[in-house]
């Protein structure tokens, strides 16, 4: 295996606020020690959630087990989930706004003895 350095675009204040919220998690567990502080954990998660890197990749970047890394990253997903709004409540504040964007992401979808894959949703792919 080889390992090379690697730049991900993530904001500092991003991970300065997932950084603050892990280090609290942790203190609410009274973890005593991990392997990656969360500072560290933080930047795993969002070099995951930003480039899509396997876990295997991830666990040599950051010298940890690939088991290491996938709990670290479900912890980490799990907290800023639990600081979402439910549905219930986006769609209310969503109703208050003169206007709303959706986004939504076209995903690649495996296909069984296919030669072009097809996407999520309702773009098709001209090949």
């Amino acid at each position: 295996m080889i390992v090379y350095l690697s730049g991900v675009d993530v904001s500092s204040s991003a991970l300065r606020f997932l950084s603050a919220c892990l280090r609290q998690y942790r203190r609410v567990l009274g973890t005593r020690w991990r392997r990656l502080n969360g500072g560290r954990q933080a930047l795993l998660t969002l070099a995951h959630l930003r480039s899509g890197q396997p876990y295997a990749q991830l666990a040599a970047g950051f010298g940890v087990g690939t088991t290491t890394v996938y709990r670290y990253v479900t912890e980490a997903v799990e907290l800023l989930a639990a600081l979402a709004p439910t549905l219930a409540e986006a769609v209310r504040t969503a109703s208050t706004k003169a206007y709303l964007l959706l986004d939504g992401t076209l995903l690649p979808i495996g296909r069984i003895a296919a030669d072009r894959p097809f996407y999520s949703g309702i773009t098709r792919s001209t090949a």
